[in-house]
């Protein structure tokens, strides 16, 4: 974007959110962030941070105050939570950012939805963003953004409004504060199972990839009358075989990798047993298994990005293996998170 550009992250203090502004600010642009505290390191970078809850419809509208674009990160990633946080926070939380950037004159808003909101309880093998929301999801989470997502697409164009949304899967890279973080505590304590028989494969997005495609994302709703209103893939564009994936990683970091495994339909039944019990013990840690959780596990899940490339201009500009050696360098080569 321009040295001019003036634009608001949500959740810019989150994991995703945080390379999004450092890249506009290595831009030039002028960034103000929207999350839950203040960032005093993104000040320090020359960003401005508003502390407000993104369901506080009269905060947002002040946020998007002056503001050209929205990258609109925030959001509840949980999942196993609260539903009705869920639906506060990225439904609700998203229904407000829309209004206010439409009232405030906003031109460009790109959210960061996920994947998962066309996961089931079945294989997704190359599918492009043609493939439908699943007629029942077996998770909040996904249910929540893919509520979120449609507002989005439908805004586009509206009140003078250009929309569109981005859709990784499993965002990983230095900084991580959930995927590589839970994978390593499941390691440490001898939890993580393969679930299934260890020949799915899956998408990955290494996180400077993503802040690279929010970027284009932006520009192209500038600049291509047929950018908006539409969702878009994004990954490294070569899947990966999962379990070899997370072995060969742990095993780079000094851990062993997964040395039990449980065939799929174990693990869906023990998750719908966590579901059914878990309420009940009003446990405020999640389920060891849900659904969700063993479908993602077992299952293929990676998809086309050729519209990304296509229309956006998307290329993951590093590879799998650059962001291994990036990861590991964080983690200080293996010794354990810092």
């Amino acid at each position: 974007m321009s040295a001019q550009e003036r634009a608001l992250v949500t959740g810019g203090g989150g994991f995703v959110g945080r390379y999004l502004v450092e890249r506009l600010l290595e831009g030039g642009a002028a960034v103000r962030v929207l999350g839950r505290r203040r960032y005093p390191e993104l000040e320090r970078l020359g960003a401005e941070t508003v502390a407000a809850d993104i369901a506080d419809p009269g905060a947002v509208d002040r946020a998007c105050a002056g503001i050209d674009t929205v990258y609109h990160a925030a959001a509840c990633v949980e999942i196993w939570h609260r539903r009705d946080e869920l639906f506060r926070t990225n439904v609700q939380g998203t229904g407000n950012v829309l209004e206010a950037a439409a009232r405030r004159g906003v031109g460009r808003l790109v959210f960061t939805s996920s994947a998962s909101v066309v996961f089931g309880d079945d294989d997704l093998e190359g599918v492009d963003e043609r493939t439908p929301y699943p007629q029942r999801f077996t998770s909040l989470y996904p249910e929540t953004k893919a509520a979120a997502e449609r507002l989005v697409l439908a805004a586009d164009g509206q009140r003078g409004l250009r929309t569109l949304s981005l859709r990784p899967h499993l965002v990983w890279g230095p900084r991580d504060t959930h995927l590589i973080p839970n994978l390593i505590a499941l390691a440490d304590r001898g939890g993580l199972v393969r679930v299934g028989d260890g020949a799915n494969r899956m998408d990955i997005t290494y996180v400077e990839n993503l802040a690279d495609a929010h970027l284009l994302a932006a520009q192209a709703l500038a600049s291509r009358a047929d950018a908006g209103g539409r969702a878009y893939f994004v990954s490294q564009g070569e899947p990966v075989v999962a379990w070899s994936f997370f072995g060969e990683l742990l095993e780079r970091m000094g851990r062993r990798p997964p040395q039990r495994s449980i065939s799929y339909r174990r693990a869906r039944l023990i998750g719908i047993a966590c579901e059914a019990i878990w309420p009940l013990l009003r446990r405020r840690t999640p389920p060891p298994m849900t659904r969700f959780l063993a479908a993602q596990m077992a299952k293929s899940h990676y998809f086309d990005i050729s519209a990304a490339r296509n229309v956006l201009g998307y290329e993951p500009r590093i590879s799998t293996e650059q962001g291994i050696e990036r990861l590991l360098e964080s983690l200080g080569c293996g010794g354990g998170l810092p």
